[in-house]
């Protein structure tokens, strides 16, 4: 049953009680969603395969969707596409945790929200640009250069070199 208020949180008891090797998709499809407070996705769409394992259940998926960053050199707003894969385990016990120190909840409700939002800001660049060849923001004027050219131009700084350029 699908929960808007917490639309990655899945029932996935039935898959406890099948044989090694079941695989189960959970397909996702959202205009726009938020990823914890912080983090809000436009165009989303993914694929949680879900699998029975010795060990516990091996969430496996592949996702994508866009969202807004700030220019670090203009700062203006664009589109980001992000895209991702995820891989964890939720172990049925102590004994089998991984790395990720994952244990499947008793009642066998598992929230993928938290995990999709970890691996979703590992795909935000850390410094994110427009263009790859954005002009910035004049540092007298603060005129967007990509589109107008205000006339200012910054003197490049006195370098121990800069005397050899006058012998040329």
């Amino acid at each position: 049953m699908f929960n808007p208020k917490k639309p990655f949180r899945l029932n996935v008891g039935f898959i406890i009680h099948e044989e090694v090797g079941y695989t189960h998709e959970f397909p996702f499809e959202f205009d726009q969603v938020w990823l914890g407070d912080d983090l809000e996705l436009k165009k989303f769409t993914g694929v949680a395969d879900i699998g029975r394992t010795p060990q516990g259940l091996i969430v496996q998926g592949n996702f994508s969707g866009e969202t807004i960053l700030e220019c670090v050199r203009c700062l203006r707003a664009f589109h980001q596409p992000l895209t991702w894969q995820i891989t964890e385990l939720y172990a049925f016990n102590k004994k089998s945790v991984s790395e990720s120190g994952m244990l499947l909840p008793e009642d066998a409700q598992i929230d993928l929200q938290p995990l999709l939002r970890e691996y979703a800001f590992l795909e935000v660049p850390i410094n994110p640009l427009h263009s790859m060849d954005c002009l910035g923001l004049c540092p007298v004027c603060g005129q967007d250069l990509n589109v107008r050219d205000c006339g200012h131009r910054t003197e490049e700084p006195e370098s121990p070199l800069s005397k050899l350029k006058s012998l040329l």
